[in-house]
């Protein structure tokens, strides 16, 4: 366990050494912010139109869970935000190690593959919380001004952190690839939009594919986590996709090893 946290403090502190830390943060809390104060904008926009034409008919306005319609919404947007943050903090984990040759050095430490993919994955999945963690802050406003229902919220971030998790465990593998950090990015880029680019096929397709695709929809699993919904399947999915994902990091490190 302690050559894990080695590792994972390791590559956690190189993310801050250099910009990519911080052009990756600057860039999701300036994007996040944006689009949060748009929603909120909008929404509270569309609340002004429905008071005046209830006013003017002279029925009641209908209910709308505000608070929760802007959270969801936002974090939606911040779901589609991390499909152009993920390959960025995956790129550098084995193709910078490979580039600059100490990929030899870690491979013939006495340490093990499996603490090697562990230890790179929980760092990557370090980065990935604290991006989470910036979003408190848009939250912390709408608890301020208002009282929204904690639970579908949480819900929510618990299907994020899966959803991310899953993602990064295949950007981890295909970094194993290639010691060019761009096309590692670029090949993530590509694969997580075609896991996600799968719900738009399914709905297009007959019934027993439609079926298939919908289940291997990285995306289509989320979407129930916002709206508040916490389904085994969808646990069972996402833990699927991170095994899968870390076993074939573990495989692909493990062939590195025998051409080493």
């Amino acid at each position: 366990m302690r050559n894990i946290f080695v590792i994972a403090e390791r590559d956690f502190k190189s993310y801050f050494i250099s910009p990519i830390a911080y052009v990756v943060l600057t860039i999701f809390i300036l994007l996040s912010g944006f689009f949060f104060s748009l929603i909120l904008g909008n929404m509270v926009e569309m609340s002004s139109m429905r008071a005046m034409q209830s006013a003017q008919s002279g029925q009641p306005p209908d209910a709308i869970d505000m608070p929760g319609e802007v959270s969801r919404a936002f974090l939606n947007v911040v779901s589609s935000i991390m499909l152009f943050i993920f390959p960025m903090i995956t790129m550098a984990l084995f193709s910078e190690e490979k580039k600059r040759g100490t990929i030899e050095l870690l491979l013939t430490a006495p340490i093990t593959d499996l603490q090697v993919v562990l230890g790179k994955f929980f760092a990557a999945a370090a980065f990935y919380g604290v991006l989470l963690l910036t979003t408190v802050v848009e939250m912390g406003i709408l608890y301020m001004y208002s009282s929204p229902a904690t639970g579908p919220i949480l819900s929510a971030y618990l299907g994020i952190l899966l959803y991310g998790l899953a993602v990064l465990a295949i950007g981890m593998f295909i970094s194993t690839l290639t010691e060019n950090q761009i096309i590692a990015a670029v090949l993530s880029f590509g694969t997580i939009l075609m896991f996600m680019l799968v719900d738009a096929f399914a709905r297009s397709s007959g019934e027993s594919v439609k079926a298939v695709l919908t289940y291997v929809s990285i995306i289509g699993h989320l979407n129930d986590f916002l709206m508040g919904i916490v389904s085994t399947s969808h646990l069972i999915y996402y833990a699927s996709v991170i095994l899968i994902g870390l076993f074939l990091t573990y495989r692909s490190l493990d062939s590195l090893r025998w051409r080493t």
